[in-house]
């Protein structure tokens, strides 16, 4: 009887979270056996085949760092060129090498993983947390995204669930759900900002809630920045300090490097918590002639800010194209919503204060509210309620980047413009580009450039079959149909003949039917090591 029973996950860069609205009842996180709330989006492969994920494998993150995967999400769904992947290669101990379609894999103990795969099993994870605690299985369940993740970044994690052995109800961006969180139920009729600095994306969502109707106005977002980025500030000075002293640069072995970026997180959070923070790193690396050395440092609050004062100022353009895209001010926002462990430090906290000219809400938990809020939505999609009072809840959410057809000539021609509720079908006619051509190469892009450089390419496909005639003659009908998960369906029709072609673009996850056929089956054989608490 798992049928009317659907949890929320929200699948973070750093941590994830599941919970679940029961029926009657406010939603609720679900912890583990061991009491612990959240868990490391880490999963560690043992020698003897075992795999071992959350807050278990985060503590291999240094015994077995060329076989333990962290911050996953920062690779799913992009092409093996890309900057963010060159970015990870530099500083992760695992392998990453190319897959089929420019796709990315992961090596460890012989094997290659798509990244999916590798989201799986912190989903299965997830999966297994709530059949523990509800006592039945779970097979249902909505998952989170970034606001600003791509078609191709949609599909992967929509793909990762389903490896899982989860059937993914609804991919919803992470800011709605924090928004129906923090609103539903509660009556209000305001415009709100969901401020959401993860561990590896930024993102802000500007919403209209009125009588349980979470309009999203507007959405913007930066997937190169988040948490990570302020620990790296923080490794940096940290190496470079160590550098002048000794001679020796920590970042030339990954093995340092890896102990380097442990101790620069828990600097950040105690400098957060405690204004300063005392750093050691015992016996992090030999001399050339042998000596032990220690890594030892103080950090102040002053200047913690001053070394990441422009990170915290690049989320604040994001707000201003948020706010110019809906049309508002800063002064027309009603109420701020934090979302993200950063969002704990006094530095993002006074500075949103200052933008907003509010006092940004902190009555929900920063790390809690999307899995919340994918629980709402879980419960309103498996019973048609929100579990509390018997009330529907509406998202009527948007796109977050134009959508593009190429043409001739390198250009990008938009069909679809960013911040369109979805879901929405649009179409657009294009003709041939020279006599007696018999196909048509349709390449999709996300971007918000007019040149295909500036954009994304998200696939392509060939379209045949068309009456064959002279230079513009043949009119091709293109269509693009945008679903409630924001992943694109791409169609071709020959308006004179009614030939017609689609697509779902889904080529960069690297993971064709058969190939995902492939992992489930092998997934399924994963068994996953019982968890014990954290600190043990």
């Amino acid at each position: 009887m798992s049928d009317d029973i659907a949890v929320g996950i929200d699948l973070g860069t750093s941590y994830s979270c599941v919970a679940v609205a029961r029926e009657g009842g406010s939603p609720s996180v679900l912890p583990n056996e061991w009491g612990e709330r959240t868990h490391a989006s880490v999963v560690s492969f043992l020698e003897d085949g075992h795999v071992l994920v959350g807050n278990d494998a985060k503590k291999n993150i240094i015994t077995n760092a060329e076989h333990t995967v962290a911050s996953a999400k920062r690779l799913i769904g992009r092409f093996f060129f890309s900057d963010e992947v060159k970015k990870a290669q530099a500083v992760m101990p695992y392998g990453i090498v190319e897959g089929p379609n420019s796709s990315v894999r992961v090596e460890v103990r012989g094997r290659r993983l798509s990244i999916p795969e590798v989201s799986a099993l912190v989903l299965k994870e997830m999966k297994a947390i709530a059949e523990t605690n509800l006592g039945r299985e779970v097979t249902r369940a909505v998952i989170t995204c970034p606001a600003y993740f791509n078609d191709n970044q949609r599909q992967a994690t929509k793909d990762a669930g389903r490896i899982a052995g989860l059937e993914v109800l609804r991919i919803i961006n992470e800011p709605t759900a924090a928004a129906l969180a923090y609103g539903f139920g509660k009556d209000l009729s305001q415009r709100i900002c969901v401020y959401d600095l993860g561990g590896g994306t930024f993102d802000v969502s500007i919403l209209e809630i009125g009588k349980d109707v979470f309009e999203v106005l507007s959405t913007a977002g930066d997937t190169y920045l988040g948490g990570d980025d302020f620990d790296d500030r923080i490794m940096a000075w940290l190496a470079d300090d160590f550098l002048r002293t000794h001679g020796l640069d920590l970042r030339q072995n990954k093995f340092c490097l890896q102990m380097l970026k442990e101790a620069s997180e828990r600097a950040k959070i105690e400098v957060g918590r405690d204004g300063a923070a005392e750093v050691l790193v015992k016996s992090i690396c030999q001399s050339p002639e042998g000596e032990v050395l220690d890594l030892r440092q103080r950090l102040e609050a002053d200047q913690f800010n001053r070394m990441v004062m422009d990170l915290v100022q690049r989320t604040f353009k994001v707000c201003d194209e948020a706010l110019q895209s809906a049309r508002l001010t800063a002064h027309d926002i009603d109420a701020v919503i934090l979302v993200g462990g950063p969002t704990r430090l006094p530095i993002i906290r006074t500075s949103v204060r200052h933008y907003f000219q509010k006092e940004p809400l902190t009555g929900v938990d920063p790390d809690e509210v999307v899995a919340l809020g994918a629980a709402i939505q879980a419960a309103a999609l498996v019973r048609g309620d929100a579990a509390e009072g018997g009330q529907a809840s509406y998202l009527l959410d948007v796109t977050p980047l134009s959508l593009r057809v190429g043409t001739v000539g390198g250009f990008a021609e938009r069909l679809i413009e960013k911040n369109t509720p979805i879901p929405i079908e649009r179409s657009k006619t294009f003709t041939t580009s020279r006599d007696g051509q018999e196909r048509v190469k349709i390449r999709v892009y996300q971007g918000e450039s007019n040149r295909v450089e500036g954009c994304e390419l998200l696939g392509e496909f060939e379209f045949t079959g068309f009456r064959v005639g002279y230079r513009g003659e043949v009119q091709i009908q293109v269509t693009f149909e945008i679903d409630p998960n924001g992943i694109v369906d791409v169609s071709a029709t020959d308006l004179e003949t009614g030939q017609r072609t689609s697509t779902t673009i889904s080529l960069s996850s690297g993971l064709s039917e058969q190939d995902l056929r492939q992992a489930i089956d092998d997934n399924a054989g994963i068994e996953l090591l019982g968890r014990a608490p954290a600190g043990v």
